[in-house]
């Protein structure tokens, strides 16, 4: 059905948003006293640039009234907006109580609902968005012949085979539902999405109910004055999934599990539990990974103590284990079999700048480009890297940075997710708007408390890591192996400098280079 003033202002009002309507000195809540409230929206956009004869607009943000210079010239239909602007424009303006709601709510009916027409899934947690979402997105693809759409923080892909770099972990409303259109229009039946707390905090996720939701696992992230100003706010906003899916996948090992199976129950939602496991013995979930025995590089994943399959993963590391248990969970919820060959997908998921694991030509230096952010994932990661060459008894490097502007509790707990087992640190730039990216390292090399780890800044990045692979070649030629992880950007081939993208290498190529392996696309 075609989004009209008249329909607009009908669901609007259903849904307790709008406050009136305002063309002129009139104000009214009745759109049929309005010239053309029958007429449909030729489109509709949050950008003011983006305006042509019939189109609706969104005013969201910081946005301001000058936005609206000859926007009547251009042919705006209407305007959505918390504040009057009929100053600066005749088109009718819905006055509204939240206008990212609102922008949400109409955007779906624009696009024809187009989320009635998927299977949708969403995933939450502070780590493992991105790996989970990729191996559920294979297992899918694989089960319904490349028929899975995705967006994720690195990837959107809307034919189930095509990839495109994406801006925002969970993109904005307007923006995902325009992208769930096109999927459908794709012949997509099922769409695989990273769902981050600011989604729900500004409701770029207002009124989508997925099918199939899981929630990884909890730790304190994103905490800022410009993001969540508590750790109480972040679990907030990350639980309001329970209250907007089907079915929930719940890791057991979880933080405040208790409190997210109790939202649950009062949302009357189902609760399907995972976990990575030691042994059989102790297979206390509905979905449990299990180390194999008889094979140190392979896991057994189990349903209600049933096997489904014994997978060798690309993707090292026991928390990519429990990645791909989540994977199976959702997918057995979104209706695949237990004994589908689609899980088999499971073993050639490989992720760009995701534990990416890189050797030199004698294999003195290994290196890990991995997006690791904070204190879990950096922890983790050298967590990972300590055991698995342990016998090796490695020099440990760790090149990293933090983001400017926010998420300032990172930076502490990067260096305490690294210090403990590392053996240098080198600090280099990373993104950054405002903040002067020499303040945010030094304040970082301020954390460094182990009297055993010495430490470096480099501003350039490349040649932070150039620099490093210099040290770990003198310390090969004392014979002695050298771990390099390189943390933060993943595969990102820019930097944000003063709020714009400036080209960079990218992570892995400089080590690519480095090591002399061919790039991906020479």
């Amino acid at each position: 059905m075609a989004l009209t003033l008249a329909s607009a202002a009908q669901l609007l009002e259903q849904h307790h948003l709008l406050r009136e309507i305002i063309i002129g000195e009139r104000w009214t809540l009745d759109s049929s006293e309005i010239a053309q409230h029958d007429q449909p929206f030729s489109g509709i956009t949050y950008d003011t640039r983006e305006v042509v004869n019939g189109t609706l607009l969104f005013c969201k943000g910081n946005f301001k009234a000058s936005f609206l210079h000859d926007i009547d010239e251009r042919g705006l239909a209407a305007y959505v907006a918390q504040n009057d602007y009929s100053a600066e424009t005749k088109a009718p303006g819905l006055i509204v109580n939240d206008v990212r709601k609102a922008m949400s709510l109409l955007a779906a009916e624009f696009f024809d609902r187009p989320q009635d027409k998927l299977t949708v899934i969403g995933i939450t947690g502070t780590k493992g968005k991105t790996t989970t979402a990729y191996f559920t997105q294979a297992v899918l693809n694989a089960y319904s012949d490349g028929k899975c759409a995705l967006f994720s923080s690195v990837d959107n892909c809307l034919d189930g085979r095509t990839y495109k770099e994406s801006a925002l972990t969970t993109p904005e409303s307007l923006d995902a539902f325009r992208m769930m259109h096109e999927a459908v229009g794709n012949g997509m039946r099922y769409l695989v999405m990273e769902v981050s707390s600011q989604a729900y905090k500004v409701n770029r996720v207002y009124g989508l109910t997925f099918d199939v939701a899981a929630f990884l696992n909890i730790s304190p992230d994103h905490i800022s004055p410009i993001e969540h100003p508590t750790f109480e706010d972040y679990l907030h906003c990350k639980r309001q999934i329970t209250y907007n899916c089907r079915t929930l996948v719940l890791g057991t090992d979880c933080d405040h599990a208790d409190l997210i199976r109790e939202d649950a129950r009062r949302a009357n939602v189902p609760v399907v539990t995972f976990a990575l496991r030691g042994d059989a013995a102790h297979n206390d979930s509905d979905f449990v990974a299990l180390p194999d025995p008889d094979n140190a590089s392979q896991y057994i994943f189990q349903e209600h103590g049933k096997a489904i399959g014994d997978f060798s993963l690309e993707l090292e590391g026991g928390f990519n284990a429990a990645n791909a248990a989540t994977a199976i969970a959702l997918a057995r919820e979104a209706g695949v079999p237990e004994d589908s060959p689609a899980f088999a997908a499971l073993e050639h998921v490989r992720i760009s700048g995701r534990m990416e694991h890189f050797e030199n030509g004698d294999g003195s230096i290994v290196a890990y480009v991995d997006y690791a952010h904070n204190f879990v994932s950096t922890r983790t990661l050298i967590d990972f890297v300590s055991r698995k060459y342990a016998e090796q008894n490695p020099r440990i490097i760790v090149v990293t940075g933090s983001v400017g502007d926010k998420a300032v509790d990172r930076r502490e707990g990067i260096i305490n997710g690294a210090q403990e087992k590392a053996d240098r640190i080198i600090l280099t730039s990373e993104d950054t708007v405002k903040e002067p990216m020499i303040d945010i390292l030094n304040e970082m090399r301020g954390y460094i408390t182990n009297p055993n780890v010495s430490s470096e800044i480099i501003l350039d990045r490349a040649k932070a890591i150039e620099q490093a692979e210099q040290e770990a070649e003198q310390t090969a030629a004392q014979g002695r192996m050298t771990v390099l992880l390189i943390i933060g950007k993943g595969e990102e081939q820019w930097i944000k400098v003063e709020g714009k993208h400036a080209p960079y290498e990218g992570d892995g190529h400089v080590i690519r280079r480095l090591f002399g392996i061919a790039q991906p696309n020479d």
